[in-house]
């Protein structure tokens, strides 16, 4: 598994901004754009470089804490 799987990410809608909205809150605010699958492209894309940053600067990455909601039952 590469480091990058374990930070969770989505893509969701944004009535109030009119576009998707990309997050990786563990990492990075978020990404915009009109098309879903570019964003995550995106966002998945700058995870990488994000992590790649920490991992060449000599810095420890945040814990990832966020995680997707399960269903109980």
């Amino acid at each position: 598994m590469k480091t990058t799987d374990s930070y969770h990410k989505w893509v969701e809608w944004s009535d109030e901004d009119g576009v998707y909205i990309g997050k990786c809150p563990d990492l990075i605010s978020g990404i915009h754009g009109a098309d879903p699958v570019r964003v995550y492209a995106d966002l998945a894309q700058l995870v990488e470089e994000v992590v790649a940053h920490f991992e060449k600067s000599g810095r420890q990455l945040p814990p990832p804490r966020v995680r997707p909601m399960q269903e109980v039952g």
